[in-house]
């Protein structure tokens, strides 16, 4: 296929007006036709949450030169639910997913809206990419990590991926700007340590805030979190299907029909 042949679909999850998209957009337009879809406002942390209680509505936009995009008032899925339905009337060849600010490493896979974007892809049996930054601030410097994200999209576009089969790319965020490289690596244990602040507002009403800390209960040295934190691109192939199939077996001895 060539490049002017290959419809690319970009989104993320925080914001169409968010720099890490912009980066993520200007390095796919090199490798085909891109169009936006991307959420009006910042949609971190909404999972997969798809909009089924009010309209979704989509406005076009001029924010990217001489690429078609949209702004959408709904989550990350439905940014690429809705692109491929109403937009691109087909299904692309390669979603892309970012830049995120903030790290989806380990057990944040499952809350990023980064993330689910690209398992929308992967659902639908588009290779897909989610693209993370370890950095949260909107003046994040995405340059190191540019290089890495253009070489994997590249092999993905001459390799292929497995169907349900999706790419959780972290990137280090190094003291010293230097990216080491690229890490094949597993999903890391580790989890979120929480609570929920207990406040009071203006009009003497208590309210919740969720707060914790991220704890990294893994020693392996394969990990994404061990990755990172070597100043290495973690790259974990990643599936939708969360069935546990080791367990199948011995949940079958259960005789749960006696």
């Amino acid at each position: 296929m060539s490049t002017e042949q290959r419809s690319i679909l970009v989104t993320n999850d925080d914001g169409i007006t968010a720099p890490g998209i912009r980066q993520l957009v200007d390095v796919a337009r090199s490798f085909g036709k891109v169009t936006v879809v991307a959420p009006d406002s910042p949609q971190s942390g909404m999972g997969h949450a798809v909009t089924i209680s009010r309209p979704i509505r989509l406005e076009k936009t001029d924010l990217f030169d001489g690429i078609e995009s949209y702004e959408c008032s709904g989550t990350p899925a439905d940014c690429v639910k809705v692109a491929v339905d109403q937009i691109l009337h087909r299904k692309p060849d390669l979603v892309l997913s970012g830049i995120n600010h903030g790290s989806n490493a380990s057990i944040n896979v499952l809350y990023s809206g980064t993330m689910s974007a690209a398992i929308e892809g992967a659902i639908e049996g588009i290779p897909s990419l989610g693209f993370s930054l370890t950095n949260y601030s909107r003046n994040a410097d995405f340059g190191p990590g540019l290089p890495f994200i253009r070489r994997l999209i590249q092999r993905v576009i001459t390799q292929g991926l497995p169907e349900g089969t999706l790419l959780n790319v972290n990137i280090p965020n190094p003291e010293d700007g230097q990216v080491k490289g690229i890490k094949v690596c597993r999903q890391a244990k580790a989890k979120w340590e929480e609570n929920f602040a207990e406040r009071t507002d203006p009009h003497g009403r208590n309210y919740y805030w969720l707060v914790g800390i991220f704890k990294d209960y893994d020693q392996g040295e394969d990990t994404d979190l061990y990755a990172l934190s070597k100043g290495y691109v973690s790259v974990v192939p990643t599936l939708f299907d969360l069935t546990d199939h080791h367990f199948i077996t011995n949940l079958n001895t259960w005789n749960l029909n006696e």
